[in-house]
């Protein structure tokens, strides 16, 4: 059997993000959203979007996927894994993206053709640039010290894991 052109394998990757998205939202799961995790040749995490039948912001396709690769492999991070996703990531799973230290990711649409679907994000990258009590959800720091004190805490701990 002759080997898959990396070109080739990255567009069958991106059709089954697409597909889990699209049943997903056949299906009433949520938003027209999917991702896959692949590590290798192989997809160890895959999830449409999920906010809606959840009740969970947090459920977004490349969330839960990211998820279902954590638990599939037994590690909180994903070094050697690439994500495709079906769209642009949004703010929350771009962060989750760099927390599980993906290395790469390929998306199809993007955000703003997501907006055009009225999946507007881009009022979230506007209020990260604003100072926290100005946001529209204002955001007020107090007992500093009081937090602090986990950190110190933590570095005191001997046994840990860093990440």
């Amino acid at each position: 059997m002759r080997k898959m052109s990396e070109n080739n394998k990255h567009k069958v990757f991106m059709k089954e993000a697409i597909e889990i998205g699209l049943q997903g939202m056949k299906a009433g799961l949520g938003g027209p959203f999917g991702a896959i995790v692949v590590r290798g040749d192989e997809v160890i995490g895959k999830s449409s979007n999920q906010v809606t039948s959840t009740n969970d912001p947090t459920a977004h396709a490349e969330v839960m996927a990211i998820r279902h690769a954590c638990r599939t492999i037994g590690d909180f991070q994903l070094t050697d894994c690439v994500l495709y996703t079906s769209c642009e990531p949004c703010p929350m799973c771009l962060g989750a993206i760099y927390w599980a230290r993906l290395k790469k990711v390929y998306y199809a649409a993007q955000q703003q053709d997501a907006e055009k679907a009225d999946f507007d994000d881009s009022f979230i990258y506007q209020e990260m640039n604003k100072a926290p009590l100005k946001r529209n959800i204002p955001m007020e720091q107090i007992m500093r010290s009081e937090g602090q004190f986990l950190f110190e805490e933590w570095k005191q701990l001997e046994i840990k894991t860093l990440y």
